[in-house]
Parts: C-alpha cells; structure tokens; sequence
C-alpha cells in the first residue's frame, strides 16, 4: 500500500502570535506543520512538543533566511522527505525599531530589506517551480501598515514592507493563471502577541495596553482570529482568491487616515 506523503504547511517566522496560532489552525486540518525561526531552539522545541502532544504531526527548524542557499535547501528537503508544501506562510518581521535617516545605516536598512523582502523572494524562487508543476499552492505574505504608509523613523522598514508588497503583486501577475494563489495580508493594527508588542512595551506597558484595548473591547488583533483569515484564504476557489487583505480591529481607524497609533 502507498504510503501518501501529508500536505505541508511551512510557517517561516514562527514565533508565539501569529506564526503559533496559524500552526494550530492548519494543524487541525491535518497539515504537517513545519515551523521555521531565526533563533531560540527552546522556543521552537517547545512550540513543536505543543503540536505533537495535540496529536499533530511538526517538525521544527532554526533557520536565517538572510544565509544564502539555507532557505532553497529548506524547501527542497521538505518536498522531498516530508510532503507536498500546500501553503506557505512568510511571516518574518523587518521591524528593526524606530531610527532616524542618520542612525540609519547602510547595514542595518540593508539588513531590513534581506530580511522583508530578499528572503521572500528566495522563498518564492525556490517553491514556485514545485507549486507550478501541481498547479496549486498558496504563498500568505504577512504585510503591515507599513507596506502602504511610510512613516517617520521606519526608513528601512516601510521600504522593504512596501516593496514586499509590490513583489506580492508581481508574483501574482505571474503565478495566479498557472494556479497559484498569493496573498498579501496587510496588518493593520497591534496585535496582542508577548513576543512581538510584548517585548517592544514591556511586560507593565503590555498588560495594561490588553487591559485598555484587549480581551472584550476588540482593540488588538487577536492572533487565533488572524489564523482563521488566513486558513481562509489558504482554501479559497480559484474563481474568488483573495490577493490582498487588510486587518484591523473594528475600533481602529484605518492607515489612510495617517493617524498615529493610540498605545
């Protein structure tokens, strides 16, 4: 009897909000979940024991995708020895904090553009050819408010977040008649996730921002609700995709009013 290999999702940026929360929902699908983070094995592990012990198959890798042919040799691996990757999530962040044009250096806005957009498109090189060849796949791209508004003191990070977005657009234009869905999922908001908004606050400033905005008043993101949206969109018919989403809590004002976020 053949042994059917399982579809895949792989989650690059799999860290505790979004990346976490879209492994569980994919995972009681039936996907093997393989998650993909720059650093902290503890974490990783931890993340992965949490699957496996949910009756989930995972499997878990520390990863830079800033290292040349790390990334390609990923996904290569993957489709080779553990399945088919169904959908792909690039959910790596190019937040490298607030910085004015001066204490930007060339490095570190080089590094943000690696990071936001370099990477996706090795991930976008290396997986398209096998997508193409099923004619199917999908390829989410985390997005920010950034993508579509500059704004002071993130030189490098609205740039390389707008220019993921456009690569988003163009990889469309190329890959949708072959039938692969791409989505760009603009994060419009905060989103209530301890490792991202956590750090950045403080353990004192996060709490008491999800006590003012979080929990029933449905002023964070929630990252569970996000993890449906984009299961959704993993799933939608072909004469509907949806190729770019824009979140936001029903409270917050949209990017285009230019309005500074309330933290």
């Amino acid at each position: 009897m053949e042994n059917k290999m399982p579809k895949v999702c792989l989650i690059i940026g799999a860290g505790a909000g979004i990346g976490m929360s879209t492994s569980r929902r994919f995972a009681k699908d039936g996907y093997h979940i393989c998650l993909v983070r720059r650093s902290d094995q503890a974490g990783l592990d931890k993340s992965i024991h949490e699957l496996i012990e949910s009756g989930h198959q995972a499997s878990g890798f520390i990863l830079d995708v800033t290292t040349p042919d790390h990334l390609e040799a990923l996904v290569t691996k993957i489709e080779t020895e553990i399945g088919e990757i169904h959908t792909a999530v690039y959910n790596v962040g190019a937040q490298i904090g607030d910085r004015n044009l001066d204490s930007t250096t060339h490095k570190v806005f080089e590094l943000g553009w690696k990071l936001g957009t370099f990477g996706l498109f090795r991930l976008a090189k290396s997986l398209m050819p096998y997508m193409v060849q099923r004619s199917s796949g999908c390829l989410l791209v985390t997005g920010a408010t950034a993508s579509v508004r500059g704004n002071g003191g993130q030189h490098s990070h609205a740039a390389t977040m707008a220019s993921r977005r456009m690569l988003c657009q163009s990889l469309n234009a190329e890959f949708a008649p072959k039938g692969v869905h791409i989505a760009h999922i603009v994060i419009d908001g905060l989103i209530d996730a301890p490792d991202t908004l956590g750090k950045m606050l403080g353990p004192d400033a996060f709490e008491d921002l999800k006590q003012r905005k979080g929990y029933e008043k449905n002023g964070l993101l929630v990252p569970d609700q996000i993890a449906e949206s984009y299961f959704h969109l993993a799933h939608q018919h072909p004469s509907a995709w949806t190729h770019e989403l824009d979140l936001r809590p029903h409270s917050a004002l949209p990017w285009w009013n230019h309005q500074k976020l309330d933290l």
